[in-house]
C-alpha cells in the first residue's frame, strides 16, 4: 500500500514546491512594491474617511509597517500567483482522469482565475465603499475613525479572499457535472443544508460583523442558484 502512495506523494511533493517557489517569486516582487500596493487597497477606506470628513489610517509600533509589508506582499503573492497554482492543482489531479476530461485544464485554470478576480472586485467595487461608510459612521459623529494599518490590511485580505474563493463556486459545479460526479437534483437536495453552510462560510471567511457577513452570504446564496442552473445545462439528472 505504501510502495503504491510513494509516486503519487512524490508527485504532491513537486507540485507543492512549484507552488512555493513561484509563491515566493511574486512575493519578493511585492515586497518590493508594497507602498505602491497599499495605496490601492486604502483607497476604499481613504475616501469612505473623506466622505466623513474625519480620521485616518494610523499605525502604533515601531515594526508594524514592517510587518504589515510582510502582510500585503503575502496577500498579493497569492493573488498573481493563483492561476499557477490552480494549474498545479489541476495538474496533480489530471493522471487519475480520462483523456477528455484531461482537456479542461485550461477552462478551469481560466474561469477559476476569472470568478476569483470577479469576486475581489465585487468586494473592492461594492462591498467595500458601502461597507466601510457603514462601520465607520456606526459609532456617531462623537468618534474619530483612526483605523491601524496592519488590522486593516488583515480585514481587507480576509474578505478579498474570502470573496474569492466564493466566487469559485460555479467554476466549481461546472466541472464536477462535468466530470458526472453531481446533477442539479444533488443540488437542490443539499440546498437546506447548503443555506446553513453558507452562513458558517461567511461567518468564518469575514470579519466579525454583521455587515460583512450578510454582504457574502447573499451573494453565495446566488452563487448557489446559479450553480444549480449551470449542473442542470451540464449534467441534468436523468428520469428513470
Amino acid at each position: 500500500m505504501l510502495e503504491e502512495l510513494k509516486p503519487h506523494i512524490a508527485e504532491l511533493r513537486s507540485r507543492l514546491i512549484k507552488i512555493v517557489v513561484i509563491y515566493f517569486i511574486f512575493f519578493v516582487i511585492a515586497f518590493v512594491f508594497w507602498r505602491h500596493i497599499f495605496a490601492w487597497m486604502s483607497e476604499p477606506l481613504l475616501q469612505a474617511l473623506k466622505l466623513e470628513k474625519h480620521g485616518e489610517i494610523i499605525f502604533t509600533g515601531l515594526a508594524e509597517p514592517f510587518f504589515t509589508a510582510v502582510k500585503i506582499s503575502l496577500f498579493a503573492g497569492f493573488f498573481f500567483s493563483l492561476p499557477f497554482i490552480l494549474y498545479q492543482i489541476w495538474a496533480f489531479v489530471a493522471p487519475g482522469l480520462y483523456e477528455n476530461e484531461k482537456k479542461l485544464i485550461l477552462p478551469f485554470v481560466f474561469w477559476g482565475t476569472i470568478m476569483f478576480v470577479l469576486g475581489a472586485a465585487f468586494a473592492y467595487y461594492v462591498v467595500f465603499p458601502i461597507g466601510f461608510k457603514v462601520l465607520i459612521t456606526f459609532g456617531g459623529s462623537q468618534f474619530t475613525a483612526m483605523p491601524k494599518m496592519s488590522e486593516y490590511v488583515s480585514f481587507f485580505g480576509k474578505l478579498m479572499l474570502g470573496f474569492g474563493i466564493a466566487f469559485e463556486m460555479p467554476v466549481v459545479t461546472y466541472f464536477l457535472a462535468k466530470l458526472g460526479l453531481i446533477t442539479d437534483r444533488t443540488l437542490i437536495d443539499f440546498s437546506r443544508y447548503a443555506i446553513v453552510v453558507i452562513f458558517i462560510l461567511a461567518a468564518v471567511l469575514t470579519p466579525p460583523d454583521l455587515f460583512s457577513q450578510l454582504a457574502m452570504s447573499v451573494p453565495l446564496l446566488v452563487l448557489y442558484g446559479v450553480s444549480i442552473i449551470i449542473a442542470k445545462v451540464v449534467n441534468p439528472e436523468k428520469e428513470e
